[in-house]
């Protein structure tokens, strides 16, 4: 791989932890809410963290799709 393509499979991956520490917030957070039965609030924060995780998985599923043309099968 080139340099250039080791900076890129980086990036996704400092992308991803970046949402999975979001999601991880909010998730505190909504726990937070629901202990206080604050149900609106603690819903929205578990549907933040749901989202977070999302365009985390996205990260990933592209990092993914790249290795496709990466790993060979053998004859």
């Amino acid at each position: 791989m080139t340099q250039e393509e080791l900076e890129r499979a980086a990036r996704l991956y400092d992308e991803a932890s970046a949402e999975l520490e979001r999601a991880l917030g909010h998730c505190r957070v909504a726990a937070e809410h629901f202990r206080k039965g604050e149900v609106p609030n603690g819903t929205a924060h578990a549907w933040a963290a749901r989202g977070h995780m999302l365009r985390a998985t996205r990260s990933l599923d592209e990092q993914a799709e790249q290795h496709t043309t990466k790993a060979q099968l053998p004859d």
